[in-house]
């Protein structure tokens, strides 16, 4: 058993598409029209192509409970999921460069480096370092 697909939500699956591959460097896999106007909308890692796909999942629109669970994530500041990083410190600069906001500046906590910023669509993501 693997993981191939990770889920996130989003609001606006186009806004979405554009900040997790303009500003986070992403590679859209798969975009294929849905009923409703929605999308199967996949991104990749450009660092790791044949990894896990991240849909682009918009819940949020369709489905009440999941706004409300993310609004409470996002609300209480807790990272709806992370991104490993080889440095936390040079992709918080970089991200910062490109107007993206941080809750949390990169922290040192124990064997990790660790930040975490807004994705524009509903969600906190943490970077995360391995030290």
């Amino acid at each position: 058993m693997k993981v191939t697909l990770i889920s996130i939500p989003v609001r606006d699956q186009e806004k979405a598409l554009r900040f997790y591959t303009e500003k986070l460097g992403f590679i859209k896999k798969i975009d294929t029209p849905l009923e409703g106007g929605n999308r199967w909308l996949t991104l990749v890692s450009a660092e790791w192509q044949d990894g896990p796909e991240l849909l682009l999942e918009p819940a949020p629109v369709h489905f009440e409970p999941s706004k409300v669970f993310q609004d409470a994530l996002m609300e209480a500041g807790i990272p709806y999921t992370q991104f490993d990083v080889e440095d936390v410190q040079q992709e918080y600069d970089r991200l910062i460069e490109l107007g993206v906001e941080f809750s949390m500046k990169p922290t040192q906590m124990g064997t990790v480096k660790f930040a975490v910023f807004n994705d524009t669509c509903g969600n906190n993501i943490q970077l995360v370092e391995n030290l």
